[in-house]
């Protein structure tokens, strides 16, 4: 996994909640990660497909949308 469960816990204590289940951080995390490699991989084949070994912000952008 790519991101850690604090980094999770962080996220949601900061988005304004007091407590958090380990059930309900374990699943964000999964569930962060899945999307964070999908992007990742969407990002990757914008750049090769512009014949760069470089992803670049650019990609990252695209991949987002």
């Amino acid at each position: 996994m790519y991101i850690s469960q604090g980094t999770v816990k962080k996220i949601l204590k900061e988005a304004g909640a007091q407590r958090i289940s380990l059930e309900a951080s374990d699943a964000m995390r999964k569930y962060l990660n899945k999307l964070a490699f999908k992007t990742a991989q969407k990002a990757v084949k914008l750049s090769k497909h512009a014949k760069r070994k470089t992803v670049e912000l650019s990609d990252i952008r695209l991949a987002c949308d």
